[in-house]
């Protein structure tokens, strides 16, 4: 359930084999409909609305940490709301920005295990 300050939330129900395969510096959240050569490469969630637009300044928190978010990409949020997909980047320069991602101030992925509670505020 969304409250009054959270904009998304969702669940981590799978973890592909390949996560981590990025060197820590990026993680990729996916649906259930992610295409079979990618699905090892991600953190499976339940596809979930946006309350309101991604914006900079905003905090993603996976469980217990938080990263503010520094950038987000042209296609982040409309690919977050139609396919559960958003590319999260610690610590990236603008340069570095893809139109479905999202740019975090942290240096390293945090350890997300199965369960682990993803929202945005």
């Amino acid at each position: 359930m969304i409250g009054e300050n959270m904009i998304y939330s969702t669940r981590v129900n799978t973890i592909g084999q390949m996560v981590g395969a990025f060197g820590g510096k990026m993680l990729i959240l996916f649906g259930n409909e992610a295409p079979d050569t990618l699905k090892d490469f991600c953190y499976g969630i339940d596809v979930n609305k946006t309350e309101e637009a991604l914006a900079p300044g905003q905090t993603i928190s996976f469980g217990d940490s938080a990263f503010k978010i520094t950038n987000v990409g042209d296609m982040a949020e409309r690919n977050l709301n139609a396919l559960g997909h958003l590319t999260v980047l610690f610590g990236a320069a603008e340069d570095e920005m893809l139109p479905g991602s999202i740019i975090v101030d942290g240096e390293q992925v945090p350890e997300i295990p199965i369960g682990t509670h993803i929202r945005i505020d």
